[in-house]
């Protein structure tokens, strides 16, 4: 499932703390809607499927 309002949930993130994000490869076309400035402060890394993704999130790939 791609990422919905994915600038403004960017945005929050960043709010938070936040430094590292972990993206479906679905939401890659949605990153055009995210300012520069604000795609340049976090570590992004991709996933396709959920098992790659929790692999990914524990630092085990």
């Amino acid at each position: 499932m791609p990422v919905e309002n994915l600038a403004e949930s960017l945005q929050v993130a960043f709010d938070a703390g936040a430094s590292r994000m972990l993206l479906p490869i679905v939401s890659v076309q949605d990153i055009t809607t995210v300012p520069g400035e604000l795609f340049a402060k976090f570590q992004t890394s991709f996933y396709a499927a959920p098992a790659d993704a929790v692999f990914k999130a524990l630092g085990v790939m």
